[in-house]
């Protein structure tokens, strides 16, 4: 009986300890499985830490800009300058309304431009044209985008009346048509879609004062 017993309490022992190999078993996998989600999901926060901070340190992302929204903001800022100090005189040397109305419309809409350019140049790491950049009173004739020379602004200057509202509107003619090309040239090859729209904007706003200017002129 004795022995039976023995027999019976190591059966016994032994489908114990095999229930709980089993369950030890059974644990392992649930850790190892616990496991493999928190690797997999340390793997996944790792994979998206790099392209979270990726769009910080690629340029393109970061401002969505290029090189030619750099050259637009950089020629534009001191194009609109001389054409706001244009307009400057139209109020007390021009005779005609219309050329005054002209004149404040320009300002009105270049102003605003100008510091908007100015804070695109700063946000890209660009640096800002200063008063007097690409001043061509060196020149003979005008500048590059219908810059107005040294002679022409003098000449501008020295005017009244009627004579004014004639050498303002072909001059500034000239300077709106340089603007319609560097705002053109935007369109074509910028990438910042705010910099092309303000491109699209001085395409139809300068058109329309250019066409203005050429009827009061008779040239219409």
């Amino acid at each position: 009986m004795s022995s039976k017993r023995s027999l019976v309490r190591r059966t016994a022992a032994l489908v114990a300890a095999g229930a709980a190999a089993l369950v030890l078993a059974a644990c392992g996998t649930d850790q190892g499985s616990d496991n493999s989600v928190g690797h997999s999901g340390a793997h996944a926060g790792g994979s998206t830490a790099p392209s979270a901070s990726a769009p910080a340190s690629a340029p393109a992302p970061q401002g969505g800009h290029n090189a030619a929204d750099a050259a637009f903001a950089k020629g534009m800022i001191p194009h609109h300058r001389q054409a706001v100090e244009m307009a400057d005189l139209a109020a007390t040397r021009a005779e005609s309304g219309e050329v005054k109305k002209l004149a404040e419309d320009i300002k009105k809409a270049q102003d605003p431009e100008i510091r908007t350019l100015s804070g695109w140049l700063s946000s890209w790491g660009e640096q800002v044209p200063a008063e007097g950049a690409m001043d061509h009173s060196a020149h003979g004739a005008s500048g590059a985008g219908g810059m107005m020379s040294a002679q022409e602004m003098d000449r501008l200057k020295g005017a009244s009346g009627k004579a004014f509202d004639t050498a303002f509107m072909e001059l500034m003619i000239k300077h709106h048509e340089g603007a319609v090309a560097m705002a053109r040239t935007e369109q074509a090859e910028g990438a910042f879609p705010e910099a092309k729209t303000m491109a699209e904007a001085i395409v139809t706003s300068q058109s329309a004062e250019i066409a203005q200017m050429n009827k009061l002129l008779g040239k219409g």
